[in-house]
């Protein structure tokens, strides 16, 4: 399961030991800015000052430290001029995704500064020589942010950069297990050996029989405890059978034991596969439905792709979901958002109970496995795909736009919702179907494109808005 903890992040900040003889006190005082700075984003991230890198060696030594800590990412910030040359050997050992602050101390010149004033906050000359160095070093793979400080601008930048960056390590670390493929299906493939150098995850094929062997040592307790959580989690239909209810609460447990012990953070699993085992009565409605709730990764069919992006979703910004587009409605100028049972229901409206439905479902062939149904709390949301091209070229589309406030659909027993694309229901889709876009999608509320395409840039894949 995905850890939940904020970004660590280092701070490098550089300066030289020029100005030391001219003002006394000068590193101690940039110092202090510069932890005056973690203090004031201390609610988005966990920050790693250790002191200021007044030459090469410092530099080397600090942000070779920061490697070797494993930290999320490093906030670069020049608490004088530095001389940028020093920070290349550096920077070509280095693996933490980078950003470059170009701030200063005060925000406004005034007619009473003197000398002193105007080398405590002349960063901007050393972020441009920083920059060119970066640029010349490591190409254009890092983030720029000119900001007062203090502002707002300021702490919504640098969250979401700590936000993806702890989301790029995170990934590198996942492992997303595969249990069957939908035969045909082909916007979900890839290779995975690419996919677990570009983006990150280890990617395992899996047996079934494992789940079911688990669910066979989950005791009576456990099942009647679950069991109680989920009465009052959901709104239970009168009608659902305490044998079908009880088996749902079997599996879901089942495979969390097949999670927890094989330290998997998402899985997919194909639902022709618990018919083709033989030993099973229903597919994983439920189970997927909690487990998405819970942190992991999910997609349908076995699509591990987009499993790992639900599970990207979880660090990025919390709660991710699993959906597809099932229709368009040129009415609503919107597309009817749904797939076969499975959703997070962390995102469903907050003036609703979450139903669990005894749902009769075709698909699978077994017993009607209870489902989740819910409309997703409206309001802006992101919804993006991610498309192997070929080779180790990757890109992901994204779509902003809004879940509207819909009427019910009392026939759709599963979780539901129209998405209205900002950009138009034919734009979006021309654009969509032309950029490759999955026909599996991962859902975040808010408009998340920054975090994603930050994500991208850090991850050196295509991001591509329609």
């Amino acid at each position: 399961m995905i850890e939940q903890r904020k970004p660590k992040i280092g701070l490098l900040g550089i300066m030289q030991e020029l100005y030391d003889d001219d003002i006394p006190g000068i590193t101690e005082h940039q110092e202090e800015y510069a932890r005056e700075v973690c203090n004031q984003l201390d609610d988005v991230a966990n920050w790693y000052f250790p002191r200021a890198a007044r030459n090469r060696a410092d530099i080397e030594e600090i942000l070779g430290d920061f490697n070797h800590q494993n930290l999320d990412g490093v906030m670069i910030v020049m608490l004088t001029y530095g001389p940028a040359m020093r920070t290349v050997r550096a920077l070509q050992k280095n693996n933490l995704p980078l950003l470059l602050a170009n701030i200063q101390p005060v925000p406004e010149v005034t007619t009473d500064w003197d000398m002193d004033d105007l080398t405590y906050n002349q960063g901007i000359h050393g972020a441009q020589d920083m920059a060119n160095a970066m640029l010349r070093t490591i190409g254009d793979n890092f983030e720029v942010i000119s900001a007062d400080w203090k502002s707002d601008e300021f702490k919504e930048y640098v969250g979401d950069w700590a936000s993806a960056a702890q989301t790029a390590s995170a990934l590198k670390e996942m492992k997303i297990a595969s249990i069957g493929k939908m035969h045909g299906m082909g916007d979900t493939l890839s290779d995975e050996a690419a996919f677990t150098r570009i983006v990150g995850p280890e990617v395992n094929r899996e047996y079934i029989g494992q789940v079911f062997r688990n669910m066979e040592t989950i005791s009576t307790e456990e099942v009647e405890q679950q069991m109680a959580v989920e009465q009052e989690r959901f709104d239970v239909d009168d009608d659902m059978p305490d044998k079908n209810f009880r088996y749902a609460v079997r599996m879901h447990l089942g495979f969390k034991k097949f999670l927890e012990d094989g330290e998997y953070d998402g899985f997919s699993a194909h639902f022709d596969t618990f018919k083709g085992d033989g030993r099973f009565d229903q597919i994983n409605m439920l189970a997927a439905s909690n487990l998405m709730a819970e942190g992991y990764g999910y997609a349908a069919e076995g699509d591990t792709n987009t499993a790992s992006m639900v599970a990207a979703g979880h660090v990025l910004d919390g709660d991710a979901h699993f959906t597809e587009m099932y229709a368009m409605d040129f009415k609503r100028e919107s597309m009817l958002m749904s797939h076969m049972g499975e959703g997070n229901w962390k995102v469903a409206r907050n003036d609703e109970p979450i139903r669990l439905a005894n749902r009769e479902l075709g698909i699978g062939d077994l017993n009607n496995p209870p489902t989740t149904v819910f409309r997703v709390e409206p309001g802006p949301a992101t919804i993006v795909s991610l498309v192997h091209l070929v080779g180790e070229e990757f890109r992901l589309v994204v779509a902003q736009g809004e879940v509207l406030d819909s009427q019910k659909y009392p026939t759709i027993e599963m979780p539901y919702f129209h998405f209205k694309p900002d950009s138009g229901l034919r734009e979006c889709n021309d654009a969509w179907l032309k950029a490759g876009g999955t026909h599996h999608q991962t859902l975040l509320q808010g408009d998340q494109r920054r975090k994603w395409k930050m994500l991208c840039q850090m991850l050196n894949i295509e991001y591509l808005e329609v």
